[in-house]
Protein backbone atom coordinates (compact mmCIF):
# COMPACT_ATOMS: atom_id res chain seq x y z
CA UNK A 1 0.00 0.00 0.00
CA UNK A 2 1.19 3.21 -1.18
CA UNK A 3 0.67 6.46 1.48
CA UNK A 4 -0.54 9.38 -0.11
CA UNK A 5 0.44 12.02 2.63
CA UNK A 6 -0.25 15.90 2.61
CA UNK A 7 -0.11 18.83 4.77
CA UNK A 8 -2.35 20.29 6.97
CA UNK A 9 -1.89 23.84 7.46
CA UNK A 10 -4.89 23.99 10.55
CA UNK A 11 -7.66 21.73 10.84
CA UNK A 12 -9.85 23.18 8.11
CA UNK A 13 -6.98 21.40 5.31
CA UNK A 14 -6.70 18.72 7.73
CA UNK A 15 -10.04 17.70 6.60
CA UNK A 16 -10.36 18.52 3.61
CA UNK A 17 -7.08 16.98 2.67
CA UNK A 18 -8.07 13.68 3.87
CA UNK A 19 -11.85 14.17 2.41
CA UNK A 20 -9.99 14.36 -0.95
CA UNK A 21 -7.82 11.58 -0.82
CA UNK A 22 -4.95 11.56 1.43
CA UNK A 23 -3.59 8.61 3.37
CA UNK A 24 -2.13 10.62 5.95
CA UNK A 25 -0.92 14.01 6.84
CA UNK A 26 1.42 15.93 8.78
CA UNK A 27 1.24 19.20 10.60
CA UNK A 28 2.50 21.26 13.42
CA UNK A 29 1.67 21.87 16.97
CA UNK A 30 2.38 25.48 18.83
CA UNK A 31 5.90 24.20 19.46
CA UNK A 32 9.18 22.84 18.04
CA UNK A 33 7.86 22.42 14.18
CA UNK A 34 9.73 24.31 11.21
CA UNK A 35 6.36 26.11 9.95
CA UNK A 36 5.68 28.66 12.87
CA UNK A 37 3.38 30.95 10.08
CA UNK A 38 1.14 28.16 9.53
CA UNK A 39 -2.33 27.54 11.07
CA UNK A 40 -0.83 24.74 13.18
CA UNK A 41 -2.89 22.95 16.08
CA UNK A 42 -3.57 23.64 19.64
CA UNK A 43 -4.00 20.69 21.69
CA UNK A 44 -7.72 20.62 21.38
CA UNK A 45 -7.96 21.34 17.84
CA UNK A 46 -5.04 18.23 17.38
CA UNK A 47 -7.29 15.90 19.47
CA UNK A 48 -9.89 16.46 17.28
CA UNK A 49 -8.00 16.45 14.14
CA UNK A 50 -6.52 13.04 15.05
CA UNK A 51 -10.71 11.56 15.65
CA UNK A 52 -11.29 12.64 12.37
CA UNK A 53 -8.35 11.30 10.55
CA UNK A 54 -8.81 7.93 12.28
CA UNK A 55 -12.37 7.97 11.63
CA UNK A 56 -11.66 8.30 8.17
CA UNK A 57 -8.78 5.47 8.44
CA UNK A 58 -6.11 7.90 7.61
CA UNK A 59 -3.10 8.62 9.88
CA UNK A 60 -1.93 11.83 11.47
CA UNK A 61 2.32 12.88 11.79
CA UNK A 62 3.40 15.45 13.89
CA UNK A 63 6.45 17.85 12.92
CA UNK A 64 8.64 18.30 15.98
CA UNK A 65 11.99 18.74 13.69
CA UNK A 66 13.91 21.71 15.02
CA UNK A 67 17.29 22.20 15.59
CA UNK A 68 16.75 22.19 19.70
CA UNK A 69 18.72 24.50 21.96
CA UNK A 70 19.32 23.81 25.28
CA UNK A 71 16.68 25.33 26.84
CA UNK A 72 14.30 23.31 24.44
CA UNK A 73 15.10 20.53 25.82
CA UNK A 74 12.98 21.28 28.71
CA UNK A 75 10.01 21.12 27.41
CA UNK A 76 9.96 18.53 24.96
CA UNK A 77 9.11 15.36 27.06
CA UNK A 78 6.24 17.37 28.32
CA UNK A 79 5.28 18.57 24.48
CA UNK A 80 5.87 14.84 23.32
CA UNK A 81 3.42 13.75 26.18
CA UNK A 82 0.73 15.76 25.20
CA UNK A 83 1.06 14.41 21.51
CA UNK A 84 0.74 10.46 22.65
CA UNK A 85 -1.94 11.84 24.40
CA UNK A 86 -3.49 13.31 21.82
CA UNK A 87 -2.99 9.32 19.89
CA UNK A 88 -1.09 10.11 16.98
CA UNK A 89 0.74 7.92 14.81
CA UNK A 90 4.56 9.23 14.61
CA UNK A 91 6.12 12.32 15.08
CA UNK A 92 8.87 13.73 11.99
CA UNK A 93 12.53 14.90 13.89
CA UNK A 94 15.82 15.57 12.78
CA UNK A 95 17.44 16.23 15.97
CA UNK A 96 19.64 13.37 17.21
CA UNK A 97 19.13 13.93 20.72
CA UNK A 98 15.22 14.79 20.54
CA UNK A 99 15.25 11.36 18.41
CA UNK A 100 16.90 9.35 21.34
CA UNK A 101 14.98 11.18 24.35
CA UNK A 102 11.56 10.31 21.95
CA UNK A 103 12.62 6.96 21.43
CA UNK A 104 13.36 6.91 25.64
CA UNK A 105 10.81 8.46 26.84
CA UNK A 106 7.70 6.93 24.77
CA UNK A 107 9.51 3.51 22.65
CA UNK A 108 6.05 2.87 20.63
CA UNK A 109 5.91 5.88 19.49
CA UNK A 110 7.20 5.28 15.86
CA UNK A 111 9.35 8.50 14.77
CA UNK A 112 10.11 9.55 11.02
CA UNK A 113 13.40 11.08 10.19
CA UNK A 114 12.69 14.68 8.74
CA UNK A 115 14.60 15.54 5.53
CA UNK A 116 16.27 18.58 7.54
CA UNK A 117 18.50 15.42 8.37
CA UNK A 118 20.13 15.57 4.93
CA UNK A 119 20.05 11.98 4.54
CA UNK A 120 21.80 11.31 1.28
CA UNK A 121 23.13 7.46 1.47
CA UNK A 122 22.51 3.91 2.98
CA UNK A 123 24.97 4.29 5.03
CA UNK A 124 23.02 7.62 6.71
CA UNK A 125 19.86 5.61 6.56
CA UNK A 126 21.58 2.55 7.93
CA UNK A 127 22.51 3.95 10.73
CA UNK A 128 19.00 6.26 11.78
CA UNK A 129 17.45 2.60 11.60
CA UNK A 130 20.02 1.62 14.29
CA UNK A 131 18.69 4.54 16.16
CA UNK A 132 15.06 3.14 16.01
CA UNK A 133 13.84 5.34 13.32
CA UNK A 134 11.07 3.33 11.27
CA UNK A 135 10.48 5.85 8.39
CA UNK A 136 13.29 8.32 6.68
CA UNK A 137 12.18 11.29 4.58
CA UNK A 138 15.04 11.61 2.27
CA UNK A 139 16.40 14.45 1.25
CA UNK A 140 15.44 15.98 -1.97
CA UNK A 141 18.59 16.17 -3.23
CA UNK A 142 18.67 12.37 -4.55
CA UNK A 143 18.27 11.18 -7.59
CA UNK A 144 15.90 7.45 -8.61
CA UNK A 145 18.70 5.49 -8.70
CA UNK A 146 20.25 6.47 -5.55
CA UNK A 147 16.64 6.14 -3.83
CA UNK A 148 16.85 2.49 -5.45
CA UNK A 149 20.47 2.02 -3.84
CA UNK A 150 19.44 3.11 -0.48
CA UNK A 151 16.19 0.75 -0.80
CA UNK A 152 18.08 -2.17 -1.84
CA UNK A 153 20.45 -1.87 1.18
CA UNK A 154 18.21 -0.88 4.11
CA UNK A 155 15.13 -2.33 5.24
CA UNK A 156 13.39 0.63 6.52
CA UNK A 157 10.27 2.63 5.05
CA UNK A 158 11.23 5.67 2.64
CA UNK A 159 9.50 8.58 2.14
CA UNK A 160 9.84 11.00 -0.61
CA UNK A 161 8.59 14.53 -1.58
CA UNK A 162 6.89 14.52 -5.06
CA UNK A 163 5.22 17.90 -5.02
CA UNK A 164 5.27 21.72 -3.66
CA UNK A 165 7.77 24.40 -3.27
CA UNK A 166 11.58 23.87 -3.29
CA UNK A 167 14.36 25.89 -1.31
CA UNK A 168 17.62 26.89 -2.51
CA UNK A 169 19.43 25.57 0.49
CA UNK A 170 19.94 21.99 0.62
CA UNK A 171 16.96 19.80 1.87
CA UNK A 172 15.96 23.35 3.95
CA UNK A 173 19.05 24.00 5.75
CA UNK A 174 18.96 27.67 5.12
CA UNK A 175 20.73 30.73 6.56
CA UNK A 176 19.22 33.46 4.41
CA UNK A 177 16.08 34.36 6.13
CA UNK A 178 18.15 34.54 9.53
CA UNK A 179 20.77 36.71 8.13
CA UNK A 180 18.22 39.06 6.28
CA UNK A 181 14.93 39.36 8.75
CA UNK A 182 16.49 37.65 11.86
CA UNK A 183 13.49 34.91 12.13
CA UNK A 184 15.29 31.11 11.73
CA UNK A 185 14.11 28.77 8.92
CA UNK A 186 15.60 26.30 11.22
CA UNK A 187 13.54 26.88 14.02
CA UNK A 188 10.66 27.40 12.59
CA UNK A 189 10.43 31.07 11.42
CA UNK A 190 11.31 31.29 7.88
CA UNK A 191 10.75 34.37 6.02
CA UNK A 192 10.78 32.87 2.39
CA UNK A 193 13.90 35.15 1.71
CA UNK A 194 14.72 33.27 -1.26
CA UNK A 195 11.33 34.40 -3.03
CA UNK A 196 12.50 37.93 -2.73
CA UNK A 197 12.93 40.08 -6.34
CA UNK A 198 17.50 40.87 -5.93
CA UNK A 199 19.46 43.04 -8.39
CA UNK A 200 23.40 43.14 -8.48
CA UNK A 201 24.70 46.15 -6.70
CA UNK A 202 28.56 47.54 -7.50
CA UNK A 203 30.56 49.00 -4.10
CA UNK A 204 31.42 52.24 -6.18
CA UNK A 205 27.96 52.39 -7.51
CA UNK A 206 25.20 53.35 -4.45
CA UNK A 207 22.11 53.23 -5.64
CA UNK A 208 22.71 51.64 -9.44
CA UNK A 209 20.89 48.64 -9.38
CA UNK A 210 21.46 45.98 -12.24
CA UNK A 211 19.28 43.17 -13.25
CA UNK A 212 20.82 39.74 -13.11
CA UNK A 213 18.42 38.53 -15.70
CA UNK A 214 16.15 40.46 -18.11
CA UNK A 215 13.02 41.42 -16.18
CA UNK A 216 11.69 44.64 -15.28
CA UNK A 217 10.41 43.34 -11.66
CA UNK A 218 14.24 42.19 -10.60
CA UNK A 219 15.35 39.16 -10.35
CA UNK A 220 14.81 35.47 -8.56
CA UNK A 221 17.86 33.70 -8.83
CA UNK A 222 17.21 32.36 -5.28
CA UNK A 223 13.85 31.07 -5.79
CA UNK A 224 13.17 27.53 -7.05
CA UNK A 225 10.68 25.81 -9.48
CA UNK A 226 8.19 24.16 -7.66
CA UNK A 227 8.33 20.10 -7.68
CA UNK A 228 5.78 18.24 -9.74
CA UNK A 229 6.48 14.28 -10.42
CA UNK A 230 2.60 13.22 -11.06
CA UNK A 231 3.94 12.14 -13.70
CA UNK A 232 6.45 9.39 -12.45
CA UNK A 233 4.54 7.27 -10.42
CA UNK A 234 5.07 3.79 -11.48
CA UNK A 235 8.88 4.83 -11.37
CA UNK A 236 8.70 5.85 -7.62
CA UNK A 237 6.55 3.16 -7.15
CA UNK A 238 9.03 0.69 -8.91
CA UNK A 239 12.07 1.97 -6.75
CA UNK A 240 10.20 1.11 -3.59
CA UNK A 241 9.04 4.54 -2.37
CA UNK A 242 5.87 3.94 0.24
CA UNK A 243 5.48 7.57 1.08
CA UNK A 244 4.41 9.95 -1.59
CA UNK A 245 4.81 13.54 0.02
CA UNK A 246 3.23 17.14 -0.75
CA UNK A 247 4.68 20.14 0.23
CA UNK A 248 2.58 22.90 1.69
CA UNK A 249 1.72 22.93 5.16
CA UNK A 250 1.51 27.59 4.52
CA UNK A 251 -0.93 26.63 1.24
CA UNK A 252 -4.40 27.07 1.04
CA UNK A 253 -7.38 24.92 1.04
CA UNK A 254 -7.90 25.20 -2.56
CA UNK A 255 -4.09 23.81 -3.45
CA UNK A 256 -4.71 21.29 -0.81
CA UNK A 257 -7.65 19.98 -1.94
CA UNK A 258 -6.41 20.08 -5.96
CA UNK A 259 -2.92 18.66 -5.60
CA UNK A 260 -4.12 15.88 -3.10
CA UNK A 261 -7.37 14.45 -5.48
CA UNK A 262 -4.97 14.72 -8.83
CA UNK A 263 -2.19 12.39 -6.68
CA UNK A 264 -5.10 10.02 -5.61
CA UNK A 265 -6.43 9.40 -9.09
CA UNK A 266 -3.07 9.05 -10.50
CA UNK A 267 -2.22 6.40 -8.01
CA UNK A 268 -5.28 4.62 -7.63
CA UNK A 269 -4.99 4.40 -11.74
CA UNK A 270 -1.67 2.68 -11.04
CA UNK A 271 -2.24 0.58 -8.38
CA UNK A 272 -5.33 -0.67 -10.32
CA UNK A 273 -3.76 -1.88 -13.35
CA UNK A 274 -0.42 -1.61 -13.02
CA UNK A 275 0.38 -3.50 -16.43
CA UNK A 276 -2.44 -0.65 -18.90
CA UNK A 277 -1.77 2.32 -16.82
CA UNK A 278 -1.35 5.34 -18.88
CA UNK A 279 -0.40 8.97 -17.46
CA UNK A 280 -4.06 11.05 -17.69
CA UNK A 281 -3.00 14.71 -18.73
CA UNK A 282 -5.86 15.72 -16.90
CA UNK A 283 -4.28 15.80 -13.74
CA UNK A 284 -1.13 17.57 -14.58
CA UNK A 285 -4.19 20.28 -15.93
CA UNK A 286 -5.67 19.62 -12.64
CA UNK A 287 -3.09 20.21 -10.46
CA UNK A 288 -1.65 23.80 -12.82
CA UNK A 289 -4.78 24.81 -11.63
CA UNK A 290 -3.60 26.10 -8.17
CA UNK A 291 -1.04 28.86 -7.87
CA UNK A 292 2.27 27.41 -8.64
CA UNK A 293 5.62 28.13 -10.44
CA UNK A 294 6.76 26.74 -12.75
CA UNK A 295 7.43 23.31 -12.51
CA UNK A 296 10.41 20.80 -12.22
CA UNK A 297 11.38 17.00 -11.69
CA UNK A 298 13.79 18.46 -9.33
CA UNK A 299 17.23 16.10 -8.69
CA UNK A 300 15.06 12.67 -9.48
CA UNK A 301 16.64 12.36 -12.76
CA UNK A 302 19.63 14.06 -12.41
CA UNK A 303 21.15 17.09 -11.44
CA UNK A 304 18.49 19.81 -13.48
CA UNK A 305 21.03 22.05 -13.60
CA UNK A 306 20.35 26.61 -13.06
CA UNK A 307 17.84 25.71 -15.85
CA UNK A 308 15.82 23.16 -13.61
CA UNK A 309 16.11 25.77 -10.25
CA UNK A 310 14.95 29.04 -11.11
CA UNK A 311 13.62 31.41 -13.57
CA UNK A 312 13.65 34.89 -14.41
CA UNK A 313 9.91 35.48 -13.59
CA UNK A 314 8.75 34.88 -9.79
CA UNK A 315 4.97 35.55 -10.53
CA UNK A 316 2.65 32.54 -9.36
CA UNK A 317 0.58 31.05 -12.15
CA UNK A 318 -2.97 29.99 -12.14
CA UNK A 319 -5.72 29.70 -14.41
CA UNK A 320 -8.45 29.56 -11.54
CA UNK A 321 -9.07 31.55 -8.59
CA UNK A 322 -10.01 30.45 -4.99
CA UNK A 323 -13.68 31.65 -4.70
CA UNK A 324 -14.97 29.60 -2.08
CA UNK A 325 -15.69 26.66 -0.18
CA UNK A 326 -19.12 25.07 0.55
CA UNK A 327 -20.23 24.98 4.10
CA UNK A 328 -23.63 23.23 3.19
CA UNK A 329 -26.61 22.20 0.69
CA UNK A 330 -30.15 22.25 1.06
CA UNK A 331 -31.42 19.95 -1.15
CA UNK A 332 -35.14 20.97 -1.10
CA UNK A 333 -34.22 24.69 -2.35
CA UNK A 334 -30.64 23.50 -4.21
CA UNK A 335 -29.10 26.02 -2.53
CA UNK A 336 -25.37 25.41 -0.79
CA UNK A 337 -24.03 27.93 1.33
CA UNK A 338 -20.66 29.11 0.43
CA UNK A 339 -18.01 30.86 2.25
CA UNK A 340 -16.31 33.61 0.57
CA UNK A 341 -12.80 33.34 0.12
CA UNK A 342 -11.75 35.51 -3.02
CA UNK A 343 -14.17 38.39 -4.53
CA UNK A 344 -16.79 36.38 -7.50
CA UNK A 345 -20.07 37.52 -8.53
CA UNK A 346 -23.05 36.77 -10.40
CA UNK A 347 -22.49 36.30 -14.22
CA UNK A 348 -19.04 34.35 -13.48
CA UNK A 349 -18.00 30.97 -14.53
CA UNK A 350 -17.67 28.68 -11.50
CA UNK A 351 -15.45 25.19 -11.32
CA UNK A 352 -16.96 23.02 -8.22
CA UNK A 353 -14.23 20.92 -6.91
CA UNK A 354 -16.02 18.01 -5.18
CA UNK A 355 -14.24 15.30 -3.28
CA UNK A 356 -13.91 11.68 -4.82
CA UNK A 357 -16.35 13.12 -7.72
CA UNK A 358 -16.14 14.80 -11.37
CA UNK A 359 -15.40 18.46 -10.91
CA UNK A 360 -18.35 20.47 -12.88
CA UNK A 361 -18.67 24.57 -14.47
CA UNK A 362 -21.72 26.64 -14.33
CA UNK A 363 -21.97 29.55 -14.01
CA UNK A 364 -23.15 32.19 -10.63
CA UNK A 365 -26.96 32.77 -11.81
CA UNK A 366 -27.22 34.68 -8.58
CA UNK A 367 -26.22 35.06 -5.35
CA UNK A 368 -28.19 35.75 -1.48
CA UNK A 369 -26.65 37.23 1.12
CA UNK A 370 -27.10 36.47 4.52
CA UNK A 371 -30.06 38.56 4.47
CA UNK A 372 -31.47 37.15 2.19
CA UNK A 373 -30.60 39.97 -0.54
CA UNK A 374 -29.95 39.48 -4.37
CA UNK A 375 -26.55 40.90 -4.41
CA UNK A 376 -23.87 41.57 -7.73
CA UNK A 377 -21.00 40.18 -5.63
CA UNK A 378 -20.01 39.48 -2.31
CA UNK A 379 -17.63 41.50 -1.15
CA UNK A 380 -16.67 40.84 2.21
CA UNK A 381 -13.70 38.24 3.25
CA UNK A 382 -15.50 35.01 4.82
CA UNK A 383 -18.72 36.15 4.35
CA UNK A 384 -21.38 33.94 3.71
CA UNK A 385 -23.57 33.72 0.69
CA UNK A 386 -26.25 31.29 -0.67
CA UNK A 387 -25.84 30.04 -4.43
CA UNK A 388 -27.96 27.99 -6.68
CA UNK A 389 -26.42 24.30 -8.13
CA UNK A 390 -27.54 22.36 -11.17
CA UNK A 391 -26.79 19.02 -8.87
CA UNK A 392 -26.01 18.81 -5.41
CA UNK A 393 -22.93 19.47 -3.58
CA UNK A 394 -21.22 18.27 -0.52
CA UNK A 395 -19.41 20.16 2.43
CA UNK A 396 -15.81 21.09 1.57
CA UNK A 397 -16.51 21.50 -2.24
CA UNK A 398 -14.13 23.80 -3.32
CA UNK A 399 -15.45 26.82 -5.54
CA UNK A 400 -13.04 28.46 -8.29
CA UNK A 401 -13.63 31.29 -10.54
CA UNK A 402 -11.93 30.02 -13.59
CA UNK A 403 -10.13 33.53 -14.96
Amino acid sequence: MIELLAPAGDLEKLKIAILYGADAVYLGGRHFGLRAGAGNFEHDELVEGVRFAHAHGAKVYVTVNIFAHNQDLELIPGYLGSIVEAGVDGVIMSDPGLVELSRTLYPDLPVHLSTQANTTNWAAARFWQRMGVSRIVLARELSLDEIKEIIERVPVDLEVFVHGAMCMAYSGRCLLSNYLTGRDANRGDCAQSCRWQYALLEEKRPGEFIPVEEDTRGTYILSSRDLCLIEHIPELIGAGVKSFKIEGRMKSANYVAGVVKAYRAALDAYQKDPHSYRFDPAWLEDISKVSHRNYTTGFMFGNPGASGQHYGAGVYRRSHIFAGLVREYEPRTGLALVEQRNRFAVGDLLEVMVPRDNDFVQKAAEIIDDEGRLVEAAPHPRQLVRIPFDRPVPPYAIIRRIV
